[in-house]
């Protein structure tokens, strides 16, 4: 087959090829877990107002959920609150897929390991867990930052502290190794005298307003600091 013959089947073949991939690989359903109906409510969010890709995304456990202010705190900059209560690092890690990669975000703003901790994992565990979620990182989003937020000093989990400053210092010890991780030290503004301050709710592990107001602090800053000489987002 030669001539206009041969260009026309090429042509079909083309387009069949380009229709195939445009329709392979979709993304695999969300693991049914405890977390099911906080990820299907993302979903649905998502779905009545898609997010603008190159926002600055939160994500984590419910430090990151019950951050109710987080639009007004970080306004003009544009940010998305995908937290779910309870969750450990590996969770996030779990539904990558659901709460990360969609956003397709300027940077990436993650508090979990508290719960780890809680749970019974060794630091160096909770450490290994956050390594897969930036190994997972790596693979879906390139060299998109990640801010590690500090596990915080809580009243309730008061008796973690030596483990949680173990976390804290080996993902500190990351981030100086990896040019997409910074860690971000909340732990002094939330302890007064060597104690926590009175920033938390009747359970000792929630905070109040006054406690985001001490998160904003020091968080703002960061999201300016990445907003003016972070790398530009693609979308």
């Amino acid at each position: 087959m030669s001539g206009p013959l041969a260009l026309r089947a090429l042509l079909a073949l083309t387009l069949l090829s380009a229709t195939a991939c445009a329709t392979a690989a979709p993304l695999p359903p969300p693991p049914k877990t405890s977390f099911t109906p906080e990820i299907a409510h993302f979903a649905e969010l998502d779905q009545a107002a898609p997010p603008k890709p190159c926002g600055f995304l939160f994500t984590g456990s419910s430090s990151v959920r019950f951050w109710k202010t987080l639009d007004q705190d970080m306004a003009p900059y544009r940010v998305i609150n995908r937290g779910f209560g309870g969750s450990q690092i590996a969770d996030v890690t779990l539904y990558f897929d659901q709460v990360v990669r969609p956003y397709r975000p300027r940077a990436i703003f993650f508090y979990a390991g508290e719960n780890d901790i809680n749970a019974g994992k060794a630091p160096v565990q909770v450490v290994a867990d956050f390594q897969r979620f930036m190994d997972m990182k790596d693979q879906r989003l390139g060299k998109t930052k990640v801010y590690f937020i500090a596990l915080k000093p809580s009243k309730l989990r008061w008796g973690q502290l030596a483990q949680q400053a173990q976390v804290n210092a080996r993902i500190k010890a990351l981030a100086d190794k990896r040019t997409d991780l910074d860690y971000v030290d909340v732990v002094p503004a939330m302890l007064d005298g060597g104690q926590p301050r009175d920033i938390y709710v009747a359970d000792g592990l929630h905070m109040t307003p006054a406690g985001y107001e001490l998160w904003t602090q020091v968080v703002r800053p960061v999201v300016e600091q990445e907003a003016k000489t972070g790398a530009a987002c693609k979308g």
